[in-house]
Formats: structure tokens, sequence, C-alpha cells
């Protein structure tokens, strides 16, 4: 895409980068965004479901997990009430190569209302990569205070929904195109004209004349 839109902009008769850009129709640049957008979506596509990585483990509070790379420490566990809920919520550090990246913060939450257990992922979203960190049940029988860990790596899904993106907008440009716009004609202005007097109205006339003429003048 990248070519062809350079190969477009040299054999445009125009001088000048921005009389170049303006000289060509929104439609083109909306059909090579489409196209982009396309190539990055099935890249995302790709990548989501050849590299993705999950894994259920066990894990207690000072304990620390390694997946596709990425260290996962369960730093502690604490409760955190809400407005219309009490919730448990997780601490955790995630780091790769000893660097640390991000901290999140998973949470169990049980509603006021209708008494149900739901569960809260913690994601952290990056370019290239999404973490996600979901906490399960705690085990029971468990003297470290252990619980089920679920954590989720998927490598370029933001790029799914970019491409998405990209692909509207080219979908946009090309809907502004002006060639592809619907004009309405003009309506044509009418004349009014007194209207020509009728075949009944014109015999009517004529009978009202001879009757005139036939009538004898007024008695002396």
């Amino acid at each position: 895409c990248i070519t062809a839109i350079a190969h477009r902009f040299q054999q445009t008769a125009a001088t000048g980068f921005f009389a170049k850009l303006k000289a060509n129709s929104t439609s083109f640049y909306g059909m090579h965004a489409g196209h982009i957008g396309i190539a990055v979506f099935v890249i995302g596509v790709t990548m989501v479901k050849g590299y993705e990585s999950e894994r259920d483990i066990r894990l207690a509070p000072g304990e620390t997990a390694t997946e596709s790379g990425y260290d996962f420490k369960f730093v502690s566990l604490a409760e955190a009430p809400g407005p219309n809920y009490a919730a448990i919520k997780a601490n955790f550090e995630i780091s790769k190569n000893g660097k640390l990246l991000t901290v999140v913060n998973p949470e169990k939450r049980r509603y006021f209302s209708s008494g149900q257990m739901m569960t809260e992922a913690a994601i952290d979203s990056g370019f290239t990569r999404d973490l996600y960190v979901a906490l399960g049940e705690p085990v029971e029988d468990s003297k470290n205070g252990a619980w089920s860990v679920r954590i989720y790596v998927k490598p370029f899904i933001d790029w799914i929904w970019f491409g998405c993106l990209i692909m509207a907008f080219g979908g946009a440009l090309a809907i502004a195109d002006k060639r592809y716009r619907l004009k309405t004609p003009r309506a044509a202005a009418v004349v009014d004209s007194p209207a020509p007097p009728t075949a009944s109205r014109a015999g009517e006339g004529t009978k009202r004349g001879r009757r005139r003429k036939a009538s004898p003048q007024g008695a002396d």
C-alpha cells in the first residue's frame, strides 16, 4: 500500500507534497487505509492464536510464578470494601528480566444484593501484549493461604482492535469522497401564467352576445 501511494504521488502532475496529497481523492486513501487495517487485524489474530499462553496455578502470598518470560509475584491479600460489595483484593507485581513492569490488583467480589461472587480480572495492556491475572478460589486446607490463580499472556491482542479502527477510518474516508455523493437536481423555476379561457366559457360568452343583439330596444 505504501509503495502504491508513493507511485501515485510520482504520477500526480501537481507540484509540492500537499498539492499532490490534495490532488488524489479521499476514496483512494480510504481504500489503502482499509487494506492496512486488514493486514494489522490479521497480524493480531495470528499472533494471539499462535503465541498466547494460559496457566492455572496455586499461589500463596510471597510466591512467584513465571509465564512466557514474565514473573508474577503474589505480594499480598487484603479486604477492600466497595459501595455495594465486599471484596478481597490481591496485589501482584509483574516483572521481566528482573525489571518491575507494573502492579495489578485482581479482586474477588461478593455483592450484597444477590450474594453472588464475581471475579474482577486485572489487565495490564501494552502495544505488543496484554497480561491478565484473575483470582480463583482459596485452596482448602492450605496452611499458607494459597489461592488458585489464572494467568494469561496474549501478545498483539490490541492489534485486532487497532486494525478494526483503521478499517473503519478507511471506510469513512471512502464515504467522504464527493464523487459518491447523491446530487439533488435543482427544481426548474415555474412561471405562473393566466390560463386561457376554456371552450365552455368562450361558448357562454358568444351566447350572451347573441342574446343582447336579438333583444329589442326598450319600448317607448
